[in-house]
């Protein structure tokens, strides 16, 4: 979903970091889950229209075996990230990755806006957003190897390159909260839910000062 012509102008004059609502940046390794327990509290949260969770423009077609988003060619891309079309784009593993720029207008407006990105982005959102909150979604070396596995789309040297990188990485910082998602969905998943609630109800209170 691209930004549209008046919340593009409504944004020029947005003064940053963007405050009232509540950025939630979703990181981890390959194989944690993320998608997984965003999908437990999306079901979970599915009548609040104070979440928003956000739908990611990637340079990947879209498939059953991965999330739900958008898709744009490198070139198209490009293009859009040149005209303004995200709040926050990168690349990592050879594609792009892009948060439409209508999530600067949510949170703006009191709303909270959870997204799966890299960790690399996460000095970007400090800086572009006021309150932001950090999930770390972990999980063993173990379990991240079998999910890796099992998802067919690399060598195991690739996989094991993953693993090498996970292990070197580690975040710091304020609002970091980190969820061992080794085991049932439900366990981690309540622990993200609980973190939204926290969010929803800082942005409450926020929306009143």
């Amino acid at each position: 979903m691209m930004v549209s012509a008046s919340i593009e102008r409504e944004l020029s004059a947005e003064t940053f970091p963007i405050r009232h609502g509540v950025f939630v940046a979703v990181v981890g390794p390959s194989g944690a889950g993320k998608d997984t327990v965003i999908g437990y509290a999306k079901a979970l949260f599915a009548d609040e229209t104070q979440l928003e969770f956000v739908r990611r423009v990637i340079t990947r077609p879209s498939d059953a075996a991965s999330e739900d988003h958008d898709t744009l060619a490198d070139a198209a891309f490009a293009e859009a990230d040149a005209d303004g079309a995200f709040a926050v784009s990168w690349e990592a593993h050879g594609l792009r990755y892009g948060l439409p720029a209508d999530v600067d207008w949510s949170v703006s407006n009191g709303h909270v806006a959870v997204a799966n990105v890299s960790r690399a982005v996460i000095p970007i959102l400090r800086e572009r957003y006021a309150n932001l909150a950090v999930v770390e979604i972990t999980a063993s070396p173990e379990v991240l190897a079998e999910r890796l596995a099992m998802r067919g789309r690399e060598s195991r040297g690739e996989v094991l390159a993953r693993l090498a990188r996970s292990a070197n990485m580690s975040l710091s910082g304020p609002g970091v909260t980190s969820i061992d998602n080794s085991g049932p969905r439900e366990v981690a998943g309540e622990r993200f839910a609980e973190v939204l609630r926290k969010a929803m109800a800082f942005s409450d209170m926020s929306g009143l000062i």
